[in-house]
């Protein structure tokens, strides 16, 4: 989907006549009210996720990127008239807008020297209106430019590959190896999907297990370790575990391949568990057409921006099993884990998981509406459903 939308003074006098430019402010205004939900729930105790903290903080983490985007192209459509979503799939911003930021942001410095200063461009302002009694709408484009380039270079945004981070390092005490909680961030180009990653990991590397592990399989406390640290912990290893993440962290990889691409990639590490969070797909009335049942009752809404729907999926791949390694003069084989598959579960096995959750988030209003359509349990069927009311959320209804 492309917009094309009206200098901010234009659309205002023309509102009536801009469809296009209200549709770009229903979509705005119901991201931003889905994003506040979501960061409602996940920073509720009794949510899912806050039972177990760290995850929880990640995922706030990156959900801080995600808004600060919306905030930066919202400014840039004040003077670039065009922006994409993936309408009739994800309902999130297509690729191709990422890219465009990510561009921006690397050139902010250099663009921003080439553009006059702020007060300048208010000076001139005013001298144009009052020279020519109209309104500048060059000079204008000029400061939304401006605006948007320093948000974009102040803000840390949802790049299409978010770097590994390590936040947590113990030991197992029966391996007796360190053991690491890693995240990374990617959004997918196909999909156009927002994607968060962690993995729980274990390091049998000979170095940093003397360094790391004391005597009584505890994690060496005469080791500093300023947390978090950019990367995967071990050095001889972390930028080819960078490169890897940057080739497996694609939306269409099942979280089962992952695992088991890291698990042959890195002998000396060993996945115990990875965790892929999809955010998505996300509804809007008028806007989506990612689901004409959900529109269609999206559509009844009173307020536009409570007819709005954000849905996630939780998927989780878990080792069963160690296999051991072997060593010796015919065969020299590293330890294997032996990830679990639920395949009793046909959407767990077509997902290649341990298990899954798919959660859904919708205004009160919006289930209020699906309620009375009688649609709510078809809409919501194997959904975990969370409903926003003000700055409430009532989960498992």
């Amino acid at each position: 989907m492309q917009w094309e939308v009206l200098p901010d003074e234009a659309a205002r006098t023309q509102a009536a006549k801009a469809p296009l430019a209200s549709a770009v402010d229903r979509y705005f205004g119901s991201i931003d009210a889905a994003l506040n939900g979501l960061d409602i729930f996940l920073n509720d105790t009794s949510s899912p996720l806050h039972k177990h903290d760290l995850i929880a903080r990640v995922v706030v983490g990156y959900l801080e990127r995600l808004r600060s985007s919306f905030e930066c192209w919202r400014h840039r459509l004040d003077y670039q008239a065009s922006f994409k979503i993936s309408r009739a799939d994800s309902g999130f911003p297509a690729f191709q807008n990422v890219l465009e930021l990510e561009n921006d942001r690397r050139n902010a410095d250099s663009r921003l020297s080439a553009l006059p200063a702020p007060e300048q461009i208010r000076i001139d302002m005013a001298d144009f209106i009052l020279r020519r009694k109209a309104f500048p709408g060059d000079l204008q484009k000029q400061m939304a430019e401006r605006l948007y380039l320093e948000a974009v270079k102040a803000g840390e945004t949802f790049a299409p590959l978010i770097p590994p981070e390590t936040i947590r390092v113990s030991t197992n005490p029966n391996s007796r190896r360190p053991y690491y909680f890693v995240h990374w961030g990617a959004y997918d180009g196909s999909a156009n999907l927002p994607m968060v990653y962690t993995v729980a990991v274990e390091d049998s590397s000979e170095q940093m297990v003397r360094q790391l592990v004391a005597r009584d399989g505890k994690l060496n406390e005469k080791v500093e370790i300023p947390l978090p640290v950019g990367g995967l912990l071990n050095p001889d290893l972390a930028r080819r575990f960078d490169d890897f993440v940057e080739k497996n962290s694609a939306y269409s990889l099942s979280p089962a391949t992952i695992a088991n691409n890291m698990d042959k990639d890195f002998p000396t590490l060993h996945p115990k568990q990875l965790r892929r969070i999809v955010l998505g797909p996300f509804y809007s009335s008028g806007i989506t057409e990612n689901n004409s049942l959900v529109g269609s009752v999206l559509d009844k809404v009173h307020r536009p921006q409570n007819a709005w729907l954000l849905t996630w999926t939780i998927q989780d791949v878990y080792s069963k099993a160690e296999k051991p390694g072997r060593k010796g003069l015919w065969a020299n084989e590293p330890p294997r884990e032996e990830f679990l598959i639920e395949t009793d579960d046909l959407e767990a096995a077509r997902m290649g998981v341990s298990a899954y959750e798919k959660h859904a988030l919708v205004p009160h209003e919006a289930y209020q509406a699906l309620y009375a359509a009688g649609e709510a349990a078809k809409v919501f069927d194997g959904y975990k459903t969370h409903i926003i009311s003000g700055d409430n959320v009532i989960s498992d209804v």
